[in-house]
């Protein structure tokens, strides 16, 4: 999972009061503040849905979209995308359901032409939305694309650009899409009014989410024994400095904790699924990574940047409902509480 350009889990909104377009400040909603807890739901029912959790009360909200729409969020919840004063929640299943932050209050959806949505991205007044596409007779996705969709409260797909298999996370900026191409280790660039790719840049790992700070566009790419962190030139769309760690079955599932520090999951896989939380830190040209916690399950992470501490999702086997673990920064183990199927991702307000 990623919350994409705002946490890999992690999205900031620095003060308790959001700005109109008049200029005038607005109390923050019911929602809009404290943390996000993305569950992806089971496979089969489709019953994907967010919960809501205060950090310094502890009060957990859950199935807010059920609770604010009076009907369930009926898919399987991928990726959350905030952008301003809306929210996508993006389904695998094949749709994007839009809604105020504040009070989750549906704005609108794109529900159709869409096989297996990954992220999106906002350019101007488009939606860019990645996708495997359909599956072939091998499980293949040889038609992966980025389908357009000319509306912030969506609509229909207007075009599919072709890129290739398996893109993932998405980055606008300025008239441009960045786009990651996990499975054959491509970032490509496409041009938001040519709706088009215009630029592709390989690389030697795959490429999975998209972290800015600081004026720079960082990278997160993962192969077999190693992890590497890429930088991109937004002013030249080039590629700039590379750091390369060794890790050992590294997932695609990072938080940035603003500082230069990652905390990434690592996965044995089937049938042991012995998991890691590691925390990497980069200092100038050298990088070290920290073991945090071992066990089984691991699923998402995000870092909340206001109390420095790191959030762990655990799916347990989709067997009932996940769990959530908090984390201090050095791997002590703060708390623990139930969530719903599949926890995978978190988007944190600032206060």
């Amino acid at each position: 999972m990623k919350l994409n350009q705002l946490l890999g889990a992690l999205a900031l909104i620095s003060a308790s009061f959001a700005c109109s377009d008049s200029g005038e400040e607005k109390p923050l909603g019911k929602y809009n503040n404290g943390i996000l807890i993305m569950n992806e739901g089971n496979f089969g029912t489709n019953d994907g849905e967010v919960y809501h959790l205060n950090p310094n009360t502890e009060v957990l909200l859950p199935n807010i979209f059920e609770a604010e729409n009076l009907r369930p969020f009926a898919g399987l919840l991928q990726d959350l995308v905030l952008e301003s004063d809306r929210l996508y929640l993006v389904a695998n299943t094949g749709k994007v359901e839009i809604v105020n932050p504040a009070d989750f209050k549906s704005l609108g959806a794109v529900s159709a032409e869409l096989d297996q949505p990954r992220s999106l991205a906002v350019n101007g007044s488009k939606l860019f939305i990645s996708d495997y596409g359909p599956y072939d007779a091998s499980y293949a996705t040889p038609d992966s694309y980025v389908a357009v969709v000319n509306g912030l409260d969506g609509g229909v797909v207007s075009k599919k650009i072709p890129v290739s298999n398996k893109p993932q996370d998405l980055f606008s900026f300025g008239n441009y899409i960045i786009v990651a191409g996990s499975e054959e280790n491509k970032i490509e660039i496409i041009d938001a009014t040519q709706e088009a790719v215009i630029t592709t840049i390989n690389l030697e790992a795959s490429p999975r989410q998209f972290y800015a700070e600081d004026g720079i566009l960082w990278v997160y790419a993962v192969a077999a024994d190693e992890v590497i962190f890429y930088t991109v030139n937004l002013s030249s769309l080039t590629l700039g400095n590379t750091y390369t760690v060794p890790v050992t079955n590294a997932t695609g599932n990072i938080a940035f904790n603003g500082d230069d520090e990652m905390y990434v999951l690592t996965s044995s896989g089937w049938p042991d699924y012995n998991d890691t939380v590691l925390s990497i830190d980069i200092n100038g040209s050298t990088s070290t990574a920290t073991q945090l916690m071992t066990g089984s399950g691991f699923y998402g992470i995000g870092f909340d940047d206001n109390l420095n501490q790191v959030y762990v999702a655990n799916s347990n086997g989709f067997q009932g409902n996940g769990t959530v673990t908090v984390l201090s920064e050095t791997g002590s183990v703060i708390r623990s509480f139930e969530v719903g199927r599949g926890p995978s991702g978190f988007l944190v307000y600032g206060n």
